[in-house]
Formats: structure tokens, sequence, C-alpha cells
């Protein structure tokens, strides 16, 4: 299934489709799977993730298993069958890649006598393949070196707290850096509402009338939200959403989703009048001016902010619950060894400065030696015992006749 240029841009779409339907654009999966981890997510810090680090790992698993519970609950979090899922991961890393100040990369790495299917690597696309020593200091330094140099030193290290027997680990690798169209002032001054009121802030401020054509209001499932879109200098933009005083921070970045996705309908300022009340941080008025253009004035702060995920924990959501409890799940990557996913994790950052924006994101998936499941009894039955620990006979019969071959006695164990 190819990824045109009509399937890379936003549009809105949600639920599996089956593989009869007509194709979902893979921006609209991947940022499905962002907004309901972002309604999950708790926001006593800063926080900061990225869905698209973690939904080719997902396809990834899709295509390593036959598990008709792992693959049903996998196509769930993708939002497609498993099987389309490969496919339309490679070509959205690829549009990916050639997106300005944008960088996506794969890595794998496997223990010695794994026996990874090479039909499941070709599914990966480019994918950089080590090897895992079974030396945790040297496994360590390879995997921190490649999280480091993929994102430029944003991610230094792999999120994995252990690679104690692990014989397989799957990454990703998401850098995005972009510079202003026009570079914000730095001042500072006291701040006049919310959580942030008296105290002085390091603020930022731009102006200008291409900045005004950017401002946006809506009603949202959280209600009335502002919008801003800074524009990068490549094609970047930060979109940064205002809701009122009482809105919980997930449900704010739950409406930036709506508005990215088309669910909530932008109002342009065109659309409102001078002085229209109700909209968060937004003032609408007519002052005299020098240029014969509206203007538009944002005032934010910098920010720069860091967290580490635990996928796990919230396994549901990632279609890993089944693929991470006992069991073997995933002979599609490899017929010799049983496998399970033992660990996986994310650690992003984010900066949003005078000069410009730059973020970057690991996502890892730690398999190791899986095994037969346990299931807890569900039912009364009858077991019965035999155990021929003293002199037997025995009949070798053949059996569509009932023809006996051979008869015999052993009074004696032993060859």
């Amino acid at each position: 299934m190819g990824l045109s240029d009509a399937q890379f841009e936003r549009r809105g779409g949600s639920g599996v489709r089956s593989a009869a339907s007509a194709p979902v654009p893979a921006v609209d999966l991947v940022n499905a799977l962002g907004a309901r981890w972002g309604r999950a997510l708790a926001f006593g810090a800063g926080q900061v993730w990225t869905a698209l680090g973690v939904w080719p790992l997902l396809a990834a698993l899709g295509a390593g298993t036959h598990d008709p519970a792992v693959r049903a609950e996998l196509a769930a979090a993708l939002g497609v069958p498993v099987e389309q899922a490969p496919a339309l991961a490679r070509e959205l890393l690829a549009r990916v890649r050639q997106v300005p100040g944008c960088g996506a990369a794969l890595g794998l790495w496997t223990a010695d006598g794994l026996g990874a299917e090479a039909a499941w690597v070709e599914q990966l696309g480019p994918v950089r393949w080590g090897a895992l020593t079974g030396d945790p200091i040297k496994d360590r330094a390879a995997l921190d070196r490649w999280a480091d140099e993929e994102t430029g030193g944003l991610i230094p290290t792999m999120p994995l707290e252990s690679l104690d027997k692990v014989l397989l680990v799957l990454a990703s690798a998401l850098t995005v850096r972009t510079k202003w169209e026009r570079r914000f002032v730095d001042h500072r001054a006291v701040g006049r509402e919310g959580p942030w009121a008296g105290r002085e802030l390091p603020l930022l401020t731009a102006t200008g009338a291409a900045l005004y054509e950017r401002f946006a209001v809506a009603e949202s499932s959280v209600g009335p939200v502002t919008e801003v879109r800074v524009a990068g200098a490549g094609e970047v933009d930060v979109h940064l959403v205002l809701g009122g005083p009482e809105a919980g921070p997930g449900a704010v970045v739950a409406a930036g989703f709506e508005l990215v996705s088309g669910a909530a309908r932008r109002v342009p300022m065109a659309g409102l009048a001078d002085g229209a009340a109700g909209w968060p941080g937004l003032v609408v008025e007519s002052v005299d001016s020098a240029a014969p253009h509206d203007t538009g004035e944002l005032t934010t702060v910098g920010f720069r902010v860091a967290a580490s995920h635990d996928l796990l924990g919230t396994a549901g959501l990632f279609g890993l619950r089944t693929a991470s409890g006992p069991g073997e799940y995933f002979r599609g990557i490899s017929r010799d060894t049983p496998l399970r996913v033992s660990a996986a994790r994310q650690s992003a950052t984010a900066e949003f400065s005078a000069e410009g924006f730059e973020g970057g994101a690991v996502t890892v998936v730690a398999m190791r030696r899986g095994g037969a499941a346990f299931r807890p009894p569900q039912f009364r039955v009858r077991r019965a015992a035999a155990r021929f620990d003293r002199p037997f006979a025995f009949l070798a019969v053949h059996r569509a006749s009932g023809l006996v071959l051979l008869a015999g006695w052993v009074a004696e164990p032993g060859g």
C-alpha cells in the first residue's frame, strides 16, 4: 500500500479499518494513538511524548506474531489490521526523513543464536542491525551510542533499565528541529494570572501581520481554546493551545489534537468582533497603526521539558497486555526462540526558545525468552494417572484390524 502525499496530510479518522476499507492516512492513525496516550498521562509536571516513536514498533510487533489475541490487541492500538501496518510505518518514516530538520531511525539488536527471521527484518525497512554480546557493559555502551548519535545528543542513553536476559532490542529515534521565521524578543515581566501570577517570568514576544493569520479560537471538548501556530522556517510549525483556567492539562492537549485533526473547527480572528470575550488569553481590538495591515502579538514563555514513559504501565493502550505476559507470541520474529515483550519505554525532550524549537525521543521495546503461558484453573475435571512400576504385559497391535503383531511380558526393567 503506497502512502500518497494526500495520505501524509492531516485528516480526521479513527477506529480499526478492515483490509477492504479505503486506506486511512497514516498520520491520522499515529495522531489518534497520541491523543489516546495523552488522555492517559499524568500531568503533575511538564510532559512530552510522541506516538510517532511508538507506532512503527507496534507495527513491527504485529508483523512478527501469529497469536490471535496479540494481533487483535495490536490492531486496536494501531487502528488498522496488523497486515497493513508495516508498509504504512515504513513509508511514514521515509516521509519524515524527507522533512527538513527531522530525523527518524530504527535500530535492532539481537542475541547470538536468536535466529531473527529475514522476512520480518525486511518488513522493518531501513534499520541498523547490531548484536547483543551478553556483556551488559558493552551492550549498554552500544545502545547508548546509537541513541545519542541518532538524536544528536538530545537523548544520550537508551531508556532501558536492564539488559538482563534480553534477547532482542528494537528501538526508534525521532528528532525535530526548526528555526522560527522571525526570532522572538526576550524580556522579563511578572505573570498576570494562573499559577504563575506574581512571578517574574522569562518571556518571549513576537509580532507581525503573518502571525495574526495564525491565531485561531475554537470550541473543543474542553470548552473554548485559543491556538497560535508558530511557523518554522522549514516545514514544521509548533501549535500553542491555551484552555480556560479550570481546564485540565490532558483535556487541553486533547483539544490540540482535535484542532490538528479538524474535529474542532478553527475560527480565525476575522471571525471575531472587537472585545470578543471568553477566549483564553486573547484580546481582540481595533487600534491605530502606521501600517495598513492587521497584526498579531504573541507573548509566551520559553520551555524545556523532558519525560520518561513506561509503556507497559498502560500496556492495554499500546496493545501489549497479552504480548508482555507469560507465554510466547512472536514466532514470526524468531521461529527458534520463543519471545515475549519484557520492557517498552520512551524518553522524550522538547525545547522552545527565542530562536526555534528542537525535540527528540527514543522509544524501545525489549524482548526476553517466553514460555508456556500460565492459565488459571477454570474447570473441575477428572484426572487419571497410571504407574507401571511392577511387571506388565505389552501387545503391539495393528490399529485398523486389531491384529496382534507381537505380545510379551516385562519381568525386569531396563534394556
